[in-house]
């Protein structure tokens, strides 16, 4: 598979959890041209305001491959992760992060964001981390676009 296809498995992921009343995130994580987790954000449903896509998907990946080292494996997430969720992709040690939207995309639909960008994070924690955004972007902001229609305007 390709990283848009990929990328199009956190994009549905992101559709299932709108379909749920969450809001409009969605992470896949990948090892070796596998499928680990594709997850969605359940904030809502667990009333657990950490419940980011990118840390369920995080969670999955770690209990299907029995440990805390996600080494070699690489996250697809709808729209640039939080300061939360690339802590936790730099703690886990993952390869790679590859993006939809950007922090401002979200921030600019009314979705409450801190202004920190993965390659800031990235430059401040001295990460070989390799990120890479804006693939598929408009398929992740239109997610944002359907969020803001359905009348779930809560923030992340």
């Amino acid at each position: 598979m390709s990283d848009a296809e990929y990328m199009r498995l956190a994009i549905e992921a992101a559709r299932q959890g709108l379909k749920k009343g969450e809001m409009p995130f969605g992470a896949c994580i990948v090892q070796r041209e596998r499928v680990v987790a594709a997850m969605h954000n359940v904030a809502r449903e667990r009333m657990d305001i950490t419940a980011h896509a990118e840390m369920q998907a995080l969670q999955e990946a770690c209990r299907r491959l029995g440990t805390l080292d996600l080494s070699g494996c690489v996250i697809y997430a709808t729209c640039e992760p939080c300061p939360m969720c690339f802590s936790a992709c730099f703690w886990a040690k993952l390869d790679k992060i590859v993006y939809g939207s950007r922090i401002e995309d979200a921030a600019s639909m009314g979705i409450r964001q801190i202004p920190i960008t993965s390659s800031t994070m990235k430059q401040l924690s001295r990460s070989s981390l390799e990120i890479v955004g804006d693939l598929l972007r408009e398929e992740s902001v239109e997610l944002f676009k359907v969020w803001s229609r359905t009348g779930y305007r809560r923030t992340r």
